[in-house]
């Protein structure tokens, strides 16, 4: 069954892009939650008629992404958390505490747009994550979990 998307759908693509998939996720699910519609060939044509149309103003939002990337780049993010024995944490930190150390820094971004590599973090130290701020500008940081004082 093919599809075009109207939003992002987490593994399997990004708003407007045409996918296949079984019918039975597009049936149950994609279509009847409106991430989805038919892609039928009007639906289609239209599709690339306003692909054609934004593909200007698209110029714009990728160039500010990527001043937004460096911006985030050049941050040394720390966050603090309670430390048990050892290095083990009390909880964990997730992108959730990521979002909210990048907003204390001074740039907003939403949380559902970070992806810490390798789940949630229970130990201090150093550790990587992804931000996704335009489906063509991702950008790989590094921050530390730090015991707090």
């Amino acid at each position: 069954m093919e599809l075009i998307l109207k939003q992002d759908v987490e593994n399997l693509g990004f708003k407007d892009d045409v996918v296949t998939v079984k019918n039975g996720y597009g049936r149950n699910f994609l279509i009847p939650t409106g991430k989805a519609i038919l892609a039928t060939s009007s639906a289609k044509k239209v599709l690339a008629e306003n692909l054609k149309q934004r593909a200007f103003k698209e110029a714009k939002v990728i160039e500010d992404a990527k001043q937004q990337a460096e911006t985030i780049k050049g941050y040394e993010i720390k966050i603090p958390s309670k430390v048990g024995s050892g290095d083990k944490l009390f909880g964990s930190v997730n992108n959730i505490d990521l979002a909210a150390a990048i907003e204390k820094a001074g740039t907003e971004i939403d949380k559902k747009f970070i992806k810490v590599i390798g789940g949630s973090v229970k130990r201090l130290g150093k550790y990587e994550a992804n931000i996704r701020l335009h489906r063509e500008v991702v950008v790989d940081i590094t921050f530390d979990v730090v015991a707090e004082a």
